[in-house]
């Protein structure tokens, strides 16, 4: 992996040389838009809006509008010359326990690894945050803006979430959850009996992305060129549920009996597997 940023992590008067990786390697078909006549490829250029001719990266500056079609320019050494501690340093102000954090601030991952010069004392803060189980609060500029940042340990590494700051949250303001409806007792009863059926431990090998599975199957069937059935289109309305009760206890029931079930092939395969070393 090639780091996207080079900098430290600091802290009071401690400074530890990392290194940024992306932790997140999105997947999923790429399409791209082609012209249905002939195939060809749709392709976007970089133009200028007065000249019309394509420009190079080389040829590019950065620019902010602040008002209309009037612009300031910034080069690359405008931008490394502001003095914020954020743009070469993960700058730690303080710790705090992970649970104080809405996962609603959480954007980007990023593994933090340590330069040779920095293993001591990024192996000193790591053993010192898991002792404590808390996580950094830190500020950290990438690709010219500043995040907020919280800095965690996991499996022995650093891991960076980039944050959303507070004024990018939005407010939650809809005008149906002001209205009022009767809840009963017996349907909370209920709908906490179902959620107690669901509950387990969080294993994400359990999950996977069956959408892009099926779109590689579809893709390869095309490839090899197979004829390929379009199934009926569902229907426009969901089923609407005609009695919230029966639905949570038929919900229930399913639920207990697939748990049941699940209890039960286990003991088989551990039985198996006692009589298999038995033997």
């Amino acid at each position: 992996m090639r780091p996207i940023w080079k900098g430290a992590i600091t802290f009071g008067l401690i400074s530890i040389p990392v290194r940024l990786y992306s932790a997140v390697q999105e997947k999923g078909l790429k399409f791209h838009l082609l012209h249905d006549d002939d195939g060809g490829r749709i392709k976007y250029q970089r133009t200028c809006s007065k000249c019309g001719k394509e420009v190079n990266w080389d040829d590019i500056i950065k620019g902010y509008e602040y008002s209309k079609d009037h612009y300031v320019t910034f080069s690359e050494e405008d931008l490394e010359a502001l003095d914020v501690d954020s743009i070469k340093a993960i700058d730690v102000v303080s710790f705090v326990p992970l649970e104080d954090i809405d996962p609603i601030y959480f954007n980007k991952t990023y593994f933090v690894a340590p330069d040779a010069s920095g293993i001591k004392a990024y192996k000193l803060l790591a053993d010192a945050l898991g002792a404590e189980g808390q996580v950094g609060v830190a500020k950290v500029a990438l690709r010219d803006k500043e995040h907020l940042a919280t800095i965690r340990l996991k499996d022995g590494m650093f891991v960076l979430e980039t944050m959303h700051w507070p004024d990018e949250i939005r407010a939650a303001e809809f005008e149906e959850l002001d209205k009022k409806v009767d809840v009963r007792d017996n349907e909370v009863k209920m709908a906490r009996q179902l959620i107690q059926q669901l509950s387990g431990t969080f294993n994400p090998d359990e999950f996977q992305d069956e959408y892009r599975k099926k779109l590689e199957e579809l893709a390869q069937q095309k490839i090899e060129g197979q004829e390929v059935t379009v199934s009926a289109e569902p229907d426009a309305e969901p089923t609407k549920v005609v009695d919230l009760m029966e639905a949570l206890k038929a919900s229930v029931a399913e639920a207990k009996k697939k748990r049941e079930d699940g209890s039960s092939s286990g003991s088989k395969k551990k039985t198996a597997g006692r009589k298999a070393s038995t033997g």
